[in-house]
């Protein structure tokens, strides 16, 4: 059942949801929510979402980007203007592997393009929860600052995002660029037995994990989680 929603930025709303089964998921993992459509587009009635929330809550929460009317589908379309809360939904249990590895000491680097933070935001909120630090080294690109969000539970986590803009506003004073395999390792500088974990964009993680290749990573290390419909940053 659809419970509220949060404003996470202009273009950004998280949905909550009560489940109908238990929250004991992993963070990282994701569901897939279908919705009651009557007249859906080719893009169909249900998508995958990684859940953002942290597993025990009473609620999970899907966090996505709208496009805007003239390019969302009829599924955001329904999801940012006519669901509404006591609504019932089909919210599938979750699965996945883009999971944080069972061992606490090996080096961690993690890679989001856009919306792709939302599992590395799960697993920050459970970290903080378990009261567990771990060596994480967080590379976050987004096209500009109104895109920046969740930063309150990453600083909870003791990680401090690398943020990268590609279209920056004059006063930005970071980092700016796309994200790509050789700035990753040149502003991380990832020891040899960290695994890389890359979230967004489908053709940007595909073409990461092909740099990252190409430098000498071997698939190994790679850790890989894309959202389909959704264009590099």
């Amino acid at each position: 059942m659809f419970d509220h929603s949060e404003q996470e930025a202009e273009n950004i709303r998280s949905f909550w949801f009560r489940p109908g089964w238990p929250t004991a998921y992993k963070a990282g993992q994701y569901t897939e929510l279908t919705l009651p459509l009557t007249n859906p587009d080719e893009r169909g009635d249900k998508h995958w979402f990684t859940l953002s929330s942290t597993p025990g809550l009473e609620m999970v929460s899907i966090t996505t980007k709208y496009a805007g009317d003239d390019k969302s589908s009829t599924f955001k379309k329904y999801l940012f203007h006519d669901l509404k809360p006591g609504d019932e939904v089909d919210l599938a249990a979750p699965e996945g592997d883009f999971v944080l590895p069972d061992d606490p000491t090996i080096p961690l680097i993690f890679v989001a393009g856009g919306i792709g933070l939302t599992p590395f935001h799960s697993m920050a909120g459970w970290l903080v929860q378990q009261d567990q630090r771990r060596n994480i080294t967080f590379m976050y690109g987004v096209r500009n600052e109104s895109e920046i969000i969740f930063q309150d539970t990453f600083q909870a986590a003791g990680v401090e995002p690398i943020i990268i803009l590609s279209e920056p506003s004059p006063e930005w004073t970071g980092k700016t660029g796309k994200l790509d395999a050789q700035t990753i390792l040149e502003l991380t500088k990832p020891a040899p037995n960290a695994l890389i974990y890359q979230s967004g964009p489908e053709p940007m993680v595909e073409a990461l994990e092909s740099q990252m290749k190409q430098a000498g990573i071997p698939a190994s290390r790679l850790v890989g989680d894309f959202f389909p419909g959704y264009s590099a940053v």
